[in-house]
């Protein structure tokens, strides 16, 4: 990350932390290192987010954008001068889980061989580093529409958690066997990324529903 002149780490939920073998291993970027903020879960490490990418090789059951790196790059450098943006990725094991997906408006994919596609954790940290340092000493934008300004990621948390308390209440939603409805509707509204105006309109709508169900 200091290479490439990124100094922004967030840890959620590290193993150990701090540990002197990763300050051992920073080599001369301790200073990342010892500034990064530990986070208990990916709420707090996305607090105030207006844009999340998450990095995942793993095609995924409701599919969701897809960024390459460099598109990933300039999407992040045009909109961090906007509000803060996250790239999130997953442990060295497992990765990003559905849920942590489902807080992403986009995923993130390094292209690799048909053959053999496996990268460590530091590797495609590296590649997304690189790609960002370059964006930034670029002009080249991706297409947005002038002016938009998505809510944060907390604002549409809760837009989530009274739509899926409106749906319980209108019976078109059962917590029980709730399927995959929640999470085609958070694909459906994060890629749409609705501005303050919108977010209200929403909730307005569901505010009515409940009180002509009451």
């Amino acid at each position: 990350m200091k290479t490439m002149g990124l100094s922004g780490l967030w840890l959620v939920a590290p193993g150990q932390f701090p540990n002197a073998e990763a300050t051992a291993r920073a080599s001369g970027a301790d200073d990342v290192l010892a500034q990064a903020r530990v986070c208990n879960d990916i709420d707090a490490a996305l607090h105030g987010c207006r844009l999340v990418i998450g990095a995942s090789a793993r095609p995924r059951s409701i599919p969701c954008p897809v960024l390459d790196p460099r598109d990933c790059a300039r999407l992040v450098r045009d909109e961090s001068g906007q509000g803060d943006v996250a790239v999130v990725f997953g442990c060295e094991q497992s990765g990003l889980s559905n849920q942590e997906i489902d807080r992403c408006h986009y995923l993130l994919q390094i292209p690799t061989s048909t053959v053999y596609g496996s990268l460590n954790l530091a590797a495609a940290v590296q590649i997304i580093c690189y790609e960002i340092h370059l964006a930034h000493r670029s002009q080249d934008s991706v297409a947005g529409v002038p002016g938009h300004r998505p809510v944060n990621a907390d604002e549409m948390e809760r837009l989530y958690g009274h739509l899926e308390q409106v749906l319980v209440e209108l019976d078109f939603l059962d917590r029980k066997n709730p399927r995959l409805l929640m999470r085609r509707l958070r694909r459906l509204f994060n890629r749409a990324r609705p501005d303050a105006n919108e977010v209200n309109i929403l909730r307005g709508i569901l505010t009515a529903a409940q009180q002509a169900k009451k």
